[in-house]
């Protein structure tokens, strides 16, 4: 079989050059898989909502709200049925994969992400494609490492290598690609792994060179340094942006937040809730202005905005419009990224306030192309948090040298207003809602500083939870369940512990299963104190709860294969 004899052929190749022959297989179906996601988006859009906008007013208006509608309800039901850890952009969940099972992302998180992305950008959802392509690239690279012999426990470096192909080819920017999988994914600049991303992004960049073509993201016109004007300008520039970009996390997390609580309306729903949202907002801001840059990227209008074609009334019009339609359709459940829509509101601001000022004094076109990058760099670095990944985003995507100062001007002010009005960065955030947190995800440095870390270090919060005790419930869960030790709460309360074997021998005897004990613990309890209570366990389970007592809900489930990973995961850390 193919299976089979794929690592056989890899185990031939000499030990010296062997990873370097599977990056380059990785970070080559990386970018392709990359570049398809683009094309695709953009075959979408092209045929649906660009098409419907050289079309009458009536037509357009009909037209496009059954296509986002459409595109966001189907959207919906493939991330609600088959992989709600598809929705969003892609990298906090890819960044918890990386730490937390070793790089390892299920397969339906890829074509959940191809597909959902695809219908949910291209119809129209005020999104990005850039977090998604590092989603499923990182995945698909994980995947097919395995394919290629690579055991689970040893695939984090391919699903970064992935990840920076990824983003590569999504941006045509292989220097902040790795920059950014090294700041935000690995979190170590000097990381082992630096070799395997660097190469993989090349080769990302180079797929998109050899099918998009070689030119960059954003052609800039009245190009060359600032004047002082613009250079005085930068700081507020930056700063506002930084702001929106700020105001933008508030609105779109707390939205989510408020999404996360249950519900009656299903969760597809929602999804395509969000998605009309955003056909009402865009398309009340194209019949009044002729400009659909509410939609999808929004590139078309960025463009204009970088060329110093935008009105500045039109610009800012465009910015509010944009940021409460992403924010309600991320929050809602959509499946896309915030990169591209951060690019967008930076540049609209610095696009406005080139507008205003220029009111009053003439601005050269120079400054004005300059101000339009400082916006879009500082809302990028507030969100994110990267800032030097958002210098060099910026730079690869127009080629102007020329920039670069004003660009770590802006990159600096929007640290320290980022700083000062958000506790963490997007995606930090986005895993505390999850219940994952930073500090608990990447390793410590040294032993004691890991005993002491919490038990959302280790903790599996996706328990599988049997309440029906009966015979007829029992047996179907074990046979949609392979775990051997299932928590039972009744009521509401936690009551035991059902393990495989005495349920098989309660069914054979028709009677009802007798349950063993449970230990339980707090989000702080240390790992220390966890290593003992799981020693201590009958089960060899220890259950998460919110609250002491029996009225405690539960949260998540530890097993000794859980510290056994974590312990794997301190001693890489030691190493890279």
């Amino acid at each position: 079989m193919l299976s089979d004899l794929a690592p056989q052929l890899i185990q031939r190749i000499p030990a010296r050059v062997r990873p370097v022959v599977v990056t380059v297989i990785l970070g080559l179906a990386a970018g392709f898989a990359a570049v398809l996601f683009q094309l695709s988006i953009h075959a979408v859009y092209r045929y649906g909502l660009e098409a419907l906008t050289h079309a009458s007013r009536l037509a357009f208006l009909l037209g496009s709200f059954f296509v986002v509608a459409a595109t966001s309800a189907v959207s919906g039901w493939l991330l609600t049925r088959f992989s709600p850890e598809a929705a969003g952009s892609g990298i906090p969940q890819l960044k918890l994969a990386f730490w937390k099972d070793f790089g390892v992302v299920p397969w339906r998180v890829v074509w959940v992400k191809f597909l959902g992305g695809t219908l949910s950008v291209g119809g129209g959802a005020s999104l990005g494609r850039e977090g998604p392509s590092v989603q499923l690239a990182g995945g698909l690279a994980s995947h097919l490492a395995g394919f290629l012999g690579t055991a689970k426990n040893e695939r984090r470096t391919a699903a970064a290598a992935g990840a920076a192909a990824g983003l590569a080819a999504a941006f045509n920017t292989p220097i902040a690609a790795v920059t950014f999988v090294l700041e935000e994914i690995i979190g170590d600049l000097n990381s082992r792994m630096l070799g395997s991303v660097l190469l993989a992004a090349v080769l990302g960049a180079l797929v998109a060179h050899g099918v998009l073509g070689a030119q960059p993201a954003f052609a800039l016109h009245g190009q060359g340094a600032p004047q002082w004007t613009g250079y005085a300008l930068t700081p507020l520039v930056a700063a506002l942006a930084a702001v929106a970009g700020c105001w933008f996390q508030r609105f779109s997390l707390g939205i989510r937040s408020a999404n996360k609580r249950p519900h009656r309306l299903p969760a597809w729903s929602r999804v395509m809730l969000g998605g009309i949202g955003v056909w009402a907002i865009g398309a009340t801001v194209f019949v009044t202005t002729g400009h659909a840059g509410v939609f999808s990227l929004g590139y078309e209008d960025l463009s204009l905005a970088l060329d110093g074609r935008l009105l500045w009334h039109i610009a800012a019009l465009l910015l509010v419009a944009k940021l409460a339609a992403t924010a309600l359709c991320y929050g809602l459940g959509g499946c896309g990224g915030i990169f591209a829509p951060t690019l967008f509101f930076g540049t609209m601001v610095g696009a406005a306030i080139a507008g205003v000022f220029g009111l009053v004094y003439p601005l050269g076109r120079a400054d004005q192309v300059a101000l339009a990058v400082v916006g879009m760099c500082a809302c990028l670095g507030a969100v994110v948090r990267a800032p030097v990944t958002g210098i060099l985003i910026v730079f690869e995507m127009t080629h102007e040298f020329a920039l670069v100062p004003v660009l770590m001007i802006g990159a600096l002010v929007s640290q320290l207003i980022s700083r000062k009005m958000l506790r963490q960065n997007f995606y930090e955030e986005a895993l505390a809602q999850d219940g994952h947190h930073i500090e608990s995800i990447a390793p410590p440095r040294d032993l004691r500083s890991w005993m002491e870390l919490p038990a959302a270090r280790v903790a599996n919060f996706s328990p599988v939870v049997a309440s029906d005790l009966s015979s007829e419930a029992q047996a179907e869960l074990l046979a949609q369940q392979s775990f051997e030790r299932f928590p039972v709460v009744q009521g509401g309360r936690l009551v035991g512990v059902l393990t495989r074997r005495e349920s098989k021998a309660a069914q054979a005897a028709q009677r009802t299963p007798e349950l063993e004990s449970a230990k339980v613990c707090r989000p702080h309890t240390s790992l220390r104190e966890i290593s003992d209570l799981i020693l201590a366990s009958p089960s060899g389970l220890l259950i998460l709860q919110d609250a002491e007592g029996p009225e405690g809900r539960v949260m998540g489930v530890i097993t000794m294969h859980d510290l056994l990973r974590a312990q794997k995961s301190f001693t890489e850390g030691q190493l890279g």
